[in-house]
């Protein structure tokens, strides 16, 4: 399966008929990973075509199963479960770390699995966002997630600070859909010693945007400042490697691309030049106390060396059960193959659109392939509709699911996981019909 990355040229090299999604996906040395997911069905009993993996992943089929046997163990052992479970409950967070650690590239010892995102990110925050009355502003990115854009704003009014005008948002003054990492620098060179933190998405949720993180981490470092990323579009998404990339702290959910289920819980990275500081603050909770000594109930605190000295409460383990069912999927793919396919699948959907859509739709997802991961945003052109959400609902319709964000954009997430090539395909013919006939219901159903 041979996908060209130069998509001037992908109609002559593609075949962009059902047939050759057909023969894609008998190529796909992944394709009997969709097997192990639980697929939505229409009313008719059909697969929907689902692309909005970005938003909450499929459950796969092993989940059940891993629930179950903390249910029973919980019937049968009750509190004694945390240690006669077939699991035992009191280390099960840290059956996760080496899975997921291979998922984020950092070292065992910088990861946990704790509470939720943005939860996470303002403990993070808390250590880590240490202002002066200088060095006090944070910088994020235009189109940042809402939920980031409220962490950081009421960061800033938590110190005292105005978050009008500490605030740096990059590429808001353009408007526009992707942000180049030459912006960002040149903020760092002019505004360097007035910036303490930068907390930026690993790849926007927007426009599908995957950053540079490491140029990020380098120019920031220049400047001063302390680099954060808020990773929920991107862990089991794209290569990571936050360890090498010297990433001070990075946050995500587990319900995306890692198919924990919704709500699934969070996870934190520190990296470890960071882990075994024990002056750094942090808001502290009896988890976070060395294992050692933590039911001795001591008075005084004494965090976890690593990432795992962050964590407050007592894992959620019925959810950590699911999540754990999950990255043992992802262990036995891998990342390598994940980022491999999501690759061609994206490649050929921006080419499939760009060949039978091109005429009412812009897509703003980065078409250099290392720029992106499985997710393509593309915008809709007015066509004298009173509303573009006609489009997406004609879909549902259709039985594919994908996501509308106002007041333009179409999101579909191709997952490598359990997305065909077919499934691509069906989508952009239903696209096509209900771009061309958008107060028309689409006159097939799948």
């Amino acid at each position: 399966m041979k996908l060209t990355s130069n998509l001037q040229n992908t109609f002559s090299d593609l075949d962009l008929t059902s047939e050759g999604a057909r023969r894609f996906d008998e190529a796909d040395p992944l394709r009997e990973v969709r097997t192990q997911f639980h697929i939505p069905k229409t009313e008719s009993g059909k697969d929907v075509v689902y692309l909005t993996g970005n938003s909450l992943g499929l459950q796969p089929k092993n989940t059940r199963s891993e629930v179950l046997e903390v249910l029973d163990d919980w019937q049968k052992y009750g509190v004694e479960g945390h240690f006669k479970a077939k699991k035992a409950w009191m280390p099960y967070h840290e059956r996760l770390t080496a899975s997921m650690a291979a998922v984020v590239g950092a070292l065992t010892s910088e990861v946990v699995v704790m509470s939720s995102l943005t939860v996470n990110l303002h403990l993070l925050m808390a250590s880590f966002y240490r202002p002066t009355s200088k060095r006090r502003k944070i910088v994020i990115e235009h189109h940042a997630f809402p939920s980031d854009r409220y962490a950081v704003r009421s960061q800033l009014a938590w110190h005292g600070f105005d978050p009008e005008n500490d605030l740096i948002i990059a590429g808001r003054t353009k408007d526009q859909d992707l942000l180049n990492e030459s912006e960002l620098e040149s903020i760092f060179e002019s505004r360097g010693d007035e910036i303490a933190l930068v907390l930026m998405g690993g790849v926007n949720y927007y426009s599908g945007q995957l950053f540079d993180m490491p140029r990020i981490v380098r120019a920031a470092r220049k400047a001063g400042a302390v680099v954060g990323f808020d990773l929920a579009h991107a862990a089991g998404n794209v290569k990571l490697a936050l360890h090498d990339w010297d990433v001070d702290f990075a946050a995500w959910c587990s319900y995306k691309y890692l198919n924990a289920g919704p709500g699934g819980p969070g996870a934190i990275f520190v990296h470890e030049k960071h882990g075994s500081d024990v002056s750094l603050p942090r808001f502290a909770g009896w988890w976070g106390h060395d294992a050692a000594s933590r039911f001795t109930m001591p008075d005084s605190y004494v965090p976890t060396p690593g990432a795992q000295g962050w964590q407050l409460s007592n894992p959620p383990i019925l959810s950590m059960a699911a999540l754990n069912a999950s990255l043992d999927v992802l262990a036995r793919v891998g990342m390598r193959a994940i980022v491999k396919k999501s690759s061609s699948l994206t490649a050929y959907g921006i080419a499939l659109l760009m060949a039978e859509c091109h005429e009412h739709i812009q897509v703003i997802t980065p078409q250099d392939p290392s720029r992106r991961g499985a997710q393509i945003s593309i915008r809709v052109k007015p066509m004298g509709i009173s509303s573009g959400k006609q489009v997406p609902e004609q879909l549902e319709e259709a039985g594919i699911i994908c996501d509308w964000r106002e007041p333009d954009v179409i999101r579909l997430a191709p997952v490598p996981l359990y997305n065909s090539f077919e499934d691509v395909y069906t989508f952009v013919q239903h696209l096509k019909q209900a771009l061309s006939n958008p107060k028309q219901p689409a006159r097939h159903s799948i």
